[in-house]
């Protein structure tokens, strides 16, 4: 929104205005959303009677997207226009029946109040093939003179929430390329990167998680970076600003040799979030993990991203996916998990020896035989009649003579 209030030294054939200004309710305001209310005041300073026929109000938004031939082509200029805002409201009109109004020497305020649509507005910007620009103007109409105005730019933005269940899902890309050429080839080289999430806000720290794999046989150096891509549609064509608004480099990778990033960060400068809303202007940003290899073109790996507005608030939304949670952060299974499977108790461990003895009966006697005539031989097997493990009770079956009372603590 412009900074300082607006105002105008504004001179007329006979000098009756001194100046003309438009002032916000509210400076320290950055910027406006649909649905907010607009307030503030026109000022008007006369050193002389002033005549005229109205004092209005007008508040305009729309995105334009516009160039011209390119140098030694026959073709037209390519341009289009969406509107958003038009607001006009009346702040000062002569008496019913007469057709001027005569405003006193002096400081003269006129309040206006308008309020924006309640259907989403896009988010101000300006670049290089187009722009969408929201703005508010005083216009002072005299009878004999031609109409004077100051203007106003009025900052929009249409928030984005990155705590949203699309924006929180993690983004994971792997590539491998083969470095050389034809039967000339030193090896591949891999590439796997990951972000925890999709949406980000400006001044956020972005970790990247990556691990490189160098089996060629040349000395490689990784790379991320952030871009802002511009896409202006006017005419049934298409323009294409690409911009790298923030960087950050790796250490050297010898050949053979492999690394990791733990979280590197990457820091969002101030940028204009996400546009993805506008038929004619669209403003993406993406996060590139790329590798520099000397005489080969680099191995690139983008992760889409968006610039929102409502930061992270560190929970997750309500409605946010459960798995996307889960597979952000799997470490804590080492510290529950065994590494080898535990076996199941002994079942001496269970049954005592003197439960044991109650219900196996006695090794049977063998018959009292003298001599050979007792044949045929019979074999005498033992009977196993284990009985089954105790069932669960809260019951302790030997309690102790003094009850330990400990704390129980539940972890939501």
């Amino acid at each position: 929104m412009g900074g300082e209030a607006g105002s105008a030294a504004v001179v007329g054939s006979e000098g009756r205005v001194k100046s003309l200004g438009l002032v916000f309710e509210d400076e320290r305001k950055g910027c406006y959303s649909s649905g907010d209310t607009v307030t503030g005041h026109v000022l008007l300073e006369a050193a002389e009677p002033v005549t005229l026929r109205a004092l209005r109000l007008e508040a305009q938004g729309r995105a334009t997207a516009a160039w011209g031939p390119s140098a030694g082509a026959a073709a037209p200029a390519a341009a289009s226009e969406v509107e958003y805002l038009n607001v006009r409201l009346s702040l000062r009109e002569p008496p019913a029946g007469e057709g001027i109004l005569l405003l006193q020497p002096g400081k003269h305020e006129f309040p206006f109040s308008f309020q924006l649509p309640s259907e989403p507005l896009v988010t101000s910007f300006s670049g290089k093939y187009g722009s969408i620009q929201y703005c508010v103007r005083a216009v002072l109409e005299r009878p004999q003179a031609p109409d004077q105005s100051i203007k106003r730019e009025l900052q929009v933005v249409s928030h984005i929430d990155v705590n949203t269940p699309a924006l929180l899902t993690p983004v994971l890309k792997t590539q491998e390329k083969m470095v050389g050429c034809w039967f000339f080839t030193s090896g591949p080289v891999s590439l796997s990167a990951k972000i925890e999430r999709k949406g980000y806000c400006n001044g956020e720290a972005i970790p990247i998680y990556a691990e490189i794999e160098n089996c060629s046989s040349r000395l490689i150096v990784p790379k991320a970076a952030i871009f802002q891509t511009q896409t202006y549609l006017a005419s049934g064509k298409t323009k294409t600003v690409r911009l790298m608004v923030a960087h950050v480099r790796g250490n050297h990778i010898a050949s053979g040799s492999t690394d990791t990033w733990n979280g590197k960060t990457l820091k969002i400068p101030p940028v204009t979030p996400s546009i993805l809303d506008c038929c004619i202007i669209r403003v993406d940003y993406s996060l590139a993990v790329y590798i520099h290899i000397p005489g080969a073109k680099k191995l690139m790996l983008e992760l889409p991203l968006v610039i929102g507005t409502v930061p992270y608030n560190g929970f997750g939304s309500r409605n946010s996916s459960i798995a996307s949670q889960f597979f952000m952060d799997m470490s804590w299974l080492t510290l529950t998990l065994p590494e080898q499977p535990e076996a199941p108790p002994n079942y001496a461990d269970v049954v005592s020896e003197e439960e044991f003895s109650r219900h196996v009966p006695p090794y049977p006697q063998p018959p009292n035989c003298e001599g050979e005539s007792c044949c045929p031989v019979f074999a005498c097997i033992q009977e196993f009649r284990f009985q089954p493990p105790p069932l669960y009770s809260e019951v302790d079956p030997h309690p102790s003579d003094v009850e330990e009372t400990q704390p129980v603590s539940f972890i939501l």
